[in-house]
């Protein structure tokens, strides 16, 4: 049984260097445009950001994963089409797409580009990822995060490919990168905006001693002052219901399945996956450090027990959960 592959965000060359520096084997980043599911101000990398990073990754022993993940426009497609090409320059070793177009284009142009299927492809069956594999030449998928560890270890058995699987960060109720109710309420697609809830389309409120998070004008929470919330979005609002205000869609909690590393690699996971790109250089540090003395504990033939505890603090609205792997998650 293998060492699991660590592969962590990166939003920006700094935050490469960081989470290289700290232990993961792998980074993933994006090109400073909308083919990438975290197009935000201030993040990312120009063609020849990317190409030094790479290199610099690469004297180090680590790899560099490129996100082309967003879903192409209609008769827009050259932008993808050079992301994909700027990522093959630079060195890239391997891109993660989404788009079958874009797959397409990547598999003919670049015969000898690794390619890994996004998450936001959803492809949560063996039929599903073979399908990728023919037609595409696909060599690993990330799953999405709605598998338990059984039926992860389940669908390993059925395929080839190399499993990629979420293991801490944020969640998503609706289909990856591609929330309806977002776009109603901001007028703008996820899927190339970079984030559900862009922050133009935030405000905070003071109304009658509780702080008001809004987002495009619609009032989505009400909370105390002082008290531990998430940043607002509306799968994680709270509304009144018969009565009775929730959290109707999704509890504000975050991912942390670090306890189910031993299981999830037992299942025949190849790489578990950070989620963050949007944050910073500190938080991929902690999180990678963690993540990597918890990994080599597993290597060494110990529990992860002393190490699970560690990133508690970075919890949205302070709480945690082991999200789908255990069907705990509301």
């Amino acid at each position: 049984m293998g060492s699991i592959e660590l592969v962590c965000p990166a939003g920006s060359p700094a935050m490469l260097r960081a989470a290289i520096e700290a232990g993961a084997d792998s980074v993933y980043c994006g090109l400073r445009d909308e083919t990438n599911a975290r197009n935000f101000p201030g993040l990312n990398f120009s063609p020849a950001e990317l190409k030094a990073a790479a290199a610099w990754a690469h004297d180090r022993g680590a790899k560099v994963l490129v996100a082309v993940n967003t879903f192409a426009r209609a008769g827009e497609v050259d932008a993808w089409r050079a992301s994909v090409d700027s990522a093959a320059a630079a060195g890239a070793d391997a891109i993660i797409v989404a788009d079958l177009g874009v797959l397409a284009y990547a598999h003919a142009q670049h015969p000898g580009l690794r390619l890994h299927l996004s998450v936001q492809a959803a492809a949560g069956t063996a039929e599903a990822i073979a399908f990728y594999a023919q037609a595409y030449g696909v060599k690993r998928v990330v799953l999405p995060r709605v598998l338990s560890a059984p039926e992860i270890a389940a669908l390993v058995r059925e395929t080839d490919v190399e499993v990629e699987a979420f293991v801490y960060g944020g969640l998503c109720v609706m289909a990856e990168g591609r929330c309806a109710l977002s776009s109603y309420a901001t007028g703008k697609s996820p899927n190339l905006a970079g984030v559900c809830s862009p922050p133009e389309a935030v405000s905070l409120e003071e109304t009658d001693g509780l702080l008001t998070p809004r987002l495009g004008g619609f009032m989505i929470d009400q909370v105390a002052p002082g008290t531990a919330a998430g940043y607002p979005t509306l799968c994680k609002g709270r509304f009144e219901a018969e009565g009775t205000a929730s959290h109707l869609f999704e509890d504000p909690t975050s991912l942390n399945a670090m306890a189910l590393l031993a299981e999830l690699r037992t299942a025949g996971v190849r790489a578990v996956k950070i989620e963050g790109r949007q944050r910073g250089k500190a938080y991929v540090a902690r999180v990678a450090g963690a993540f990597r003395a918890a990994l080599d504990a597993l290597d060494r033939g110990e529990t992860t027990a002393p190490y699970e505890a560690r990133l508690t603090g970075l919890a949205e609205g302070g709480r945690e959960t082991a999200g789908a792997y255990r069907k705990a998650w509301r």
